[in-house]
């Protein structure tokens, strides 16, 4: 069984009885892209629905949790935050070969590229950012206890946690002494703030194409859906929203994480990052926000310790090596970026 097909005979028999309202399946097409879940729109008797699977073979223990995507999605089904409807969670690998869920497919419109070229008019762009700012704040408010969600997560400092984590992912995948990373993590080890006993659920990896957007009506673009769940849990909601500040940091011309360095944003109608950073706190009425320097260079690290593993992987040969060796191209620019904001905020 490889991950581009389906054994539709088996699916549509154990499909029969554990969730018949979606039919019976008559298509299955894998989307393209990147998703380490593969991903399949199902066209069925009654409709059209997308099915999200682990790959199948010997997989990590915590690697591919579908049915963390799949609790998570139910969990948020009635809050302010967008997500598909979701129909049936199957733990039995013997089905078709690994885990799966199946939820609804949503018609709505992704953008790849932050300055949103696709986009003639400024006004919609600056739209579409105060959408996304205000799915984020809508995410980081939503009751825990409520949503069930109380033990999606560990308890403790989160950043402590996930800088202990990503430095010993970058040591495990490291290739070569880069002192731009030696400074970054050594400012980080330095600068831990306090936990200050904020715990929301982050989604991980909040950035515009993890949004789908509904553009029918320019004046108000609304996200319909936000996608990929696959890295959330409970943790510190600064994260995402400092992340996706890191990535809008980004220079514009590099290759793989185009963002909005160098390109002139009140020209493009899309808002600084004082006015998001602004809008996010008035929308969770939150005063100010301490430590940001440390967030947004953490951000930083965790992306490039993200890349020197996929280096690492294409070194072993598990992962596409020329697609690699460009990644691998960004490590030190990325800390580099982040010393440089961190000197300037210094």
């Amino acid at each position: 069984m490889t991950t581009h097909t389906l054994d539709l005979t088996a699916l549509n028999a154990y499909l029969a009885s554990a969730c018949p309202q979606i039919g019976e399946v008559l298509e299955a097409e894998k989307f393209s892209g990147g998703q380490s879940n593969p991903t399949f729109k199902l066209s069925t008797s009654s409709g059209v629905y997308v099915l999200r699977r682990q790959p199948p073979g010997k997989l990590l223990k915590s690697a591919h949790a579908v049915d963390r995507e799949y609790r998570v999605i139910e969990a948020l089904q009635d809050t302010d935050v967008p997500v598909p409807n979701v129909y049936h969670l199957c733990k039995d690998s013997d089905i078709i070969g690994s885990m799966f869920y199946i939820m609804s497919f949503e018609q709505g419109d992704i953008f790849w590229n932050s300055a949103l070229p696709e986009v003639s008019r400024p006004a919609v762009r600056g739209a579409m950012y105060d959408e996304m700012n205000r799915v984020l704040a809508a995410l980081h408010s939503v009751d825990i206890d409520k949503a069930g969600l109380t033990d999606y997560g560990k308890p403790g400092n989160y950043f402590s946690r996930q800088l202990s984590r990503w430095t010993q992912q970058y040591r495990a995948s490291e290739l070569e002494h880069i002192e731009e990373i030696e400074q970054l993590i050594g400012y980080l080890e330095q600068n831990l703030p306090e936990d200050d006993g904020q715990v929301s659920l982050v989604h991980g990896d909040f950035r515009l194409d993890n949004m789908m957007f509904d553009m029918s009506n320019e004046a108000r673009p609304s996200v319909v859906a936000v996608l990929d769940w696959e890295l959330s849990t409970l943790g510190h909601p600064y994260a995402d929203l400092a992340y996706q500040c890191m990535q809008l940091r980004l220079p514009a011309d590099i290759a793989h994480a185009a963002g909005l360095g160098g390109l002139n944003r009140e020209e493009l109608g899309i808002p600084s990052e004082k006015a998001y950073i602004e809008a996010y706190c008035k929308r969770r009425n939150i005063s100010e926000i301490k430590h940001w320097t440390f967030y947004l260079s953490f951000s930083f690290f965790r992306l490039a310790a993200i890349v020197q593993g996929v280096v690492k992987r294409a070194h072993e040969g598990n992962a596409s090596s020329a697609k690699a060796m460009q990644l691998g191209a960004m490590v030190r620019p990325l800390a580099q970026i982040a010393n440089k904001t961190i000197y300037q905020q210094g």
